[in-house]
Parts: C-alpha cells; structure tokens; sequence
C-alpha cells in the first residue's frame, strides 16, 4: 500500500506527511463496519458490518485527456475524489473509504501539499478514509477507487419501467460550458464564467439525494458523459425508451447569461462533467420529493416509454428521434 516506486529516497516520508490522515492507521468503527488496517501495509483491512453490502468503483484521471496540464493540485484533489463518489451517490450507497494511486512526472512537495488538501478537504465531508494506495513514476495520472456501504438494495440502471418519470438534480451543461473559456486567463473571467469554471472544477456529489431515492427511484445513473448519453444507459439496461423535453432541462442563470440557448442546451444534453443525478421514478412516488421539486433541487425533465429510443418532445408534444451520443473517451 503506497508501495515501491522510482520516486526516490523521501517517498515514505511525503506519503506520511501529505496523506496519512490522523486516526486513519488504528481501527475505526462505525455503522458501516470498520477499518482494521490503512496505510502502511501490503493490504488494507476493512471488516464490514452485518447486513450492509461494499460497493466499490474505480475512475482514473489523465494530464492532457481529463484535465489540462497545468490544473491547480487543490482542484485535482478535489475533482478527483467527486467523481468516484458520484458513482455511490448514484446507488445510493453511503461513502466510506477510498485507495489512491498516483503517478507523478517528479517530486514536488508544493503540488502534493496543495494536491492533498483538495483531496482531504472533500474526504472530510464525508468521513471517507484514504486507506492505501500506490505511487509511481510517469505522466501525470490519478486512480481512486472509493467503497461504500449499503444496507438493502442498490440503486441500478436496470429498473426503469414505462411511465415513469425521468428527473436530473441540479443544473446541466454548466461543466460543458465552462470548456469553452479554460484558456482564458481567470482574472478576464466575468461572473457568470467564474461560476460555470467552479461548478466543472469543484463538482458536488449528490450523496444525500441518492441516499433520499433508496426504496424510491427505480433506476439511476450520474451524469458524466451527458444527460442523453447517460439516460441513454439507463435505457439501454431496462430494455426501454424514453422522451425529454428541452424546455424542462434546467440551466443555470451563470449559463444562460454566457451562451445562447442553443448553446446552452446543447452543453445541457451532450455534455459531460455535471455529476448530476439523472434517475426514474414511479409516478405515485413523486410526492416523497415535492419539496425537492418546487425547491428546483430536482427538475422533472421526461418520462420512459415502453418503444426503445431517445426522443425530444416540443412544446407541442412532437417528438423528434434523437441519439445518445456523448462523451466518448476512444473516438
């Protein structure tokens, strides 16, 4: 764990002093179970309590393909743990711990501080425990998988039924947005692309609403590649259709100040890096989350249809067959 790697003399040093969290190495107990063993070992230990399943789920980050060189470390720390823990917000599970390994160009003790303090700034909010990992030398790449505990069944991608209602969280496209202008010195940015560059470098896992649709939703999915795509997923799983209405995806006031509305849609249904929830719920269960709705915490945006496809209705009620194209990373 955080074994041998080319990083020279002082490797074992910095693991300690940037991402050996306080309590970390002895048992910690809770509802979910406990950590026996974290850093320091050639395993980590986790005993898992009685009745709750582990839910894992790993993503990797690449210089140059999901981020751009040059990214603050504070954002990749951050950035890098939200998108593994959107994965269990998802499923509704409860975040608990997470491995990490890294591969480093070199040995920079100002990125790694920097690095670690976005990384443990969100760990903390979620009483997650970085129990192991590794490091070695290359191009910059980041890998974490997150595990997560649940007591009853998941939330999946294969439940979805006709007549339920499709509904995302949040606001869409913002992330997507925010790609236009990354080249953009940030002191020219105007407020609304400063927003727009918060919400893609600072994204913010839904555990709590994922947690709400246990026993609720019938299936659910995080936005990552686009809603289209995404949904699209979800479809292709439940071996059903669905239809969305444009004019019910929300936008953020910061996007709608800063692009047209085509614009703005278009970043909405095919872009990435929300960290949204999209999920499907049985019509007489929308009274659980009204508040939520009238909140505009969540937004009804179309329902699934028994006829397989992707479909855009108007205001009118046309519909008009589209594709669940998104984000695609070997194209």
């Amino acid at each position: 764990m955080f074994g041998s790697s080319p990083a020279g003399p002082g490797e074992f040093e910095l693991i300690e002093q940037y991402f050996r969290q306080p309590g970390a190495a002895a048992a910690l107990e809770s509802e979910q179970g406990a950590i026996l063993l974290g850093i320091g070992d050639d395993c980590a230990v986790v005993d898992v309590a009685a009745g709750r399943k582990l839910l894992m789920s790993i993503d990797t980050l690449v210089e140059g393909v999901h981020f751009l060189p040059g990214t603050e470390p504070d954002v990749l720390g951050w950035r890098s743990l939200a998108v593994n823990i959107s994965d269990l917000a998802a499923m509704g599970a409860d975040p608990w711990c997470f491995t990490l390994a890294l591969t480093l160009p070199r040995t920079d003790t100002h990125w790694l501080r920097e690095y670690s303090q976005g990384l443990f700034r969100l760990a903390k909010r979620f009483g997650m425990h970085l129990i192991g990992g590794d490091t070695t030398r290359g191009p910059l790449t980041l890998t974490l998988q997150v595990q997560g505990t649940l007591a009853g069944a998941p939330l999946t991608r294969s439940g979805a039924k006709p007549g339920d209602l499709v509904l995302v969280s949040g606001t869409l496209g913002d992330a997507a947005a925010a790609l236009r202008f990354l080249d953009l010195p940030r002191e020219a940015y105007n407020d609304a692309q400063q927003y727009l560059r918060r919400r893609y470098e600072y994204p913010e896992p839904r555990v709590a609403i994922g947690q709400k649709l246990r026993g609720l939703a019938t299936a659910a999915i995080d936005i990552s590649d686009g809603l289209l795509a995404d949904l699209g997923h979800i479809c292709e799983r439940s071996g059903v259709g669905a239809w969305i209405a444009p004019a019910q995806v929300p936008l953020s006031a910061a996007i709608r100040a800063e692009l047209p509305r085509d614009d703005a849609l278009q970043c909405a249904l095919e872009g990435g890096d929300d960290y949204e929830l999209c999920f499907t719920l049985p019509p007489d269960k929308l009274r659980h989350i009204q508040n939520w709705v009238e909140e505009g915490l969540v937004t009804l945006v179309g329902e699934i249809t028994s006829e397989p496809g992707l479909w855009l209705r108007d205001p009118s009620g046309q519909l008009q067959v589209t594709s669940s194209r998104g984000y695609r990373h070997f194209e």
